[in-house]
């Protein structure tokens, strides 16, 4: 079995930054791409980054300057530090991770239950 734990969420004043962390643990063999998405109410579910294991990263538009993502392999745990944030930020924050289990051939898509952000005006 494999859970995903995110922690970091909470409300900030718009210009304020919060960081985010997630956390894998389980039978894991390996961990490839790691990512965060968000879900705004009534909003569909979206790409905010994703970081593959070698470090390369990639950002939504509208996050790119403000937002990085980082992880440490070691610790099975990616991070996504938010600065310059903005009302339009609010959102429960997701995390995915594709993993390779222990005994299985192919990797799966994992995610986290969500963590709360919500920036104030």
């Amino acid at each position: 079995q494999v859970q995903l734990v995110e922690s970091g969420g909470g409300l900030v004043q718009a210009g304020g930054s919060l960081r985010l962390s997630c956390v894998a643990s389980g039978s894991i063999f390996s961990i490839n791409n790691m990512g965060w998405y968000r879900q705004a109410p009534g909003k569909q579910r979206e790409l905010v980054a994703t970081i593959t294991s070698g470090g390369s990263t990639n950002y939504a538009d509208f996050v790119k300057g403000r937002f990085t993502i980082s992880r440490d392999n070691a610790k099975n745990t990616v991070y996504l530090q938010m600065n310059s944030l903005k009302p339009e930020d609010t959102a429960v924050y997701y995390c995915n991770s594709r993993i390779v289990r222990i005994g299985w051939a192919l990797s799966g898509d994992y995610w986290g239950q969500g963590t709360q952000v919500t920036v104030s005006s």
